[in-house]
């Protein structure tokens, strides 16, 4: 049939004649005019102009129990709005630990107003809202996005789920189940990073603060109740530890909103004062955390994942508050890393340390990646490695040769680099309006107010070489923290690692062996 078309195609051709064809920009018939020169007859275009300044600032409103309302005009039909709270599984030192994990499954159910979380649902599908709620180590976050027409009911809804859950005893059982759930597939799942980081946290703040589990302990699951978590509530669900935070809104009408459903409301756990606030400041205590697991049949299959031996070594850095918390953040991104097949493979444009020093000269290891933790008091700067168990101890050692060389000579491209990255993955990020969202609350929400993006971006600029030196020197003359999970008959001890990080070289003590 193809055949057939072209055949008559050419024989029309024949009889009628090729077709004018027009002459397009390319021929003779019109002018060449350059595409830096004006239009003849079109006005001149007026462009908008970029100051660095943002004409929309974060604006903060103070209320008289203490809450505060923030919020950050942008353009839209959308808008995210919600709570954050000061709480999380640091100050949970004098309660069983789990609460705030429990807390986060319980969020958006039955409440004074709603029956069900079916009919929260409802009411926000209504406005086309979604939500969610997370809680990490020092903060709870109940958030929701909807049409901006929509606010009153969101914040009255928020104000809800927040100050009036009716915590029903089948809530709370399904609540257990779902953690208990969450708990055995922290425990299979092939990327152990969740849990390496619990481990981690668990071996540098030794049972205090942030060291404190944020997952519940099974042994817990049974015992957290009704009372027990009103009494948490009490303590932590206070005003003056909350802001509420809006991207999208009106500053007048959020505080509005504000004043109509949170100011002076009463909690269903009761009006009390707190009591049991706990203002301790973490500690940083090193040390070392193992699990001893088999981890040969974590992913099943016609191509099983190896074996591997994971290790996290990682050393105090800063608070989010300190002026060193950018370096840091530099050093990191210095560091970086990544999986031994990570966007193709090593050697396809990757230009970090632990891609250049690591995973390009050792082939047997799977992974290398460099985190930061930060937090109001603390932070932490930490290495993830993966490899055989057979080579623990090699992969040990290049480690903490890696954190040495930390402190040693800052190539200034290698510091342009990882300062344009950081800079470019700021700005990415507060591309997405969930992410300004919690960028406002969580700063105003520490320090009372918020750093534009222009301002930190000038302070990363600011960055030399002399103060990633600095801060890494400081860095290296605290105790290692370590995270051991899988295989570790050939970990070495932590003396010796402590050791290797105190050396020059960053090389561990020489074992000898009378048999191999």
């Amino acid at each position: 049939m193809p055949k057939v078309s072209a055949l008559k195609g050419v024989s029309r051709l024949r009889r009628f004649g090729a077709p004018a064809y027009r002459q397009f920009s390319s021929g003779g018939a019109y002018p060449s005019v350059p595409l830096s020169s004006p239009l003849p007859g079109v006005p001149k275009p007026v462009f908008a102009t970029v100051d660095g300044q943002e004409k929309f600032e974060t604006r903060v409103t103070t209320l008289e129990n203490g809450l505060r309302v923030a919020s950050q005009n942008k353009f839209g039909q959308f808008c995210t709005v919600g709570i954050l709270i000061n709480s999380g599984s640091r100050y949970e030192a004098k309660y069983l630990s789990g609460i705030a994990h429990f807390l986060e499954k319980l969020a958006f159910s039955s409440t004074d107003r709603f029956d069900s979380k079916d009919e929260i649902l409802l009411t926000l599908e209504k406005h086309g809202g979604i939500c969610d709620c997370q809680t990490s180590r020092d903060t709870t976050m109940y958030a929701v996005s909807a049409d901006s027409k929509g606010l009153d009911t969101v914040v009255g809804l928020l104000a809800d789920v927040v100050l009036h859950p009716r915590l029903t005893d089948e809530e709370i059982e399904l609540t257990r189940m779902a953690v208990r759930f969450e708990l055995e597939d922290l425990s299979m799942r092939p990327d152990p990073e969740p849990l390496l980081t619990e481990m981690i946290h668990e071996a540098a703040y030794r049972e205090n603060t942030v060291g404190l589990h944020r997952f519940c302990p099974t042994e817990n699951i049974a015992k957290i109740d009704r009372p027990v978590l009103h009494s948490y509530l009490r303590n932590y669900y206070t005003p003056d530890r909350m802001v509420l935070a809006g991207v999208g809104v009106g500053h007048e009408q959020l505080v509005e909103c504000a004043r109509k459903y949170l100011l002076g409301a009463r909690p269903a756990w009761g009006s009390g004062a707190a009591v049991h606030v706990d203002g301790s400041v973490a500690q940083y205590t090193g040390g070392i955390a193992r699990l001893e697991r088999d981890m040969s049949s974590v992913s099943l299959g016609p191509t099983p994942f190896p074996e591997l031996t994971h290790i996290m070594i990682g050393l105090e850095s800063c608070s989010f508050l300190e002026g060193d918390f950018l370096p840091f953040a530099v050093l990191n991104m210095m560091m970086g890393g990544g999986g031994s097949f990570s966007a193709g493979g090593p050697g396809k444009g990757m230009f970090t340390r632990l891609y250049l020093n690591v995973l390009n000269r050792h082939h047997w290891m799977y992974n290398a990646t460099s985190y930061h933790h930060s937090y109001e008091d603390t932070g932490l700067l930490c290495i993830h490695a993966s490899a055989d168990p057979r080579q623990v101890r090699e992969m040990v050692e290049i480690i903490t040769r890696e954190f040495v060389l930390t402190a040693g000579t800052v190539d200034v491209v290698e510091l342009e680099r990882a300062k344009t990255q950081l800079t470019s993955m700021l700005m990415m990020n507060l591309e997405a309006r969930p992410v300004i969202f919690e960028d406002v609350g969580r700063q105003v929400l520490a320090t009372r107010s918020r750093k534009l993006p222009h301002e930190l971006c000038a302070l990363i600029r600011d960055v030399k070489p002399e103060d990633i030196k600095r801060v890494a020197s400081a860095m290296l003359r605290r105790k290692p923290a370590v995270a051991a999970l899988g295989d570790l008959s050939d970990l070495p001890a932590y003396e010796h690692i402590q050791a290797a990080l105190a050396n020059k070289d960053g090389r561990l003590p020489r074992t000898y062996r009378l048999f191999r």
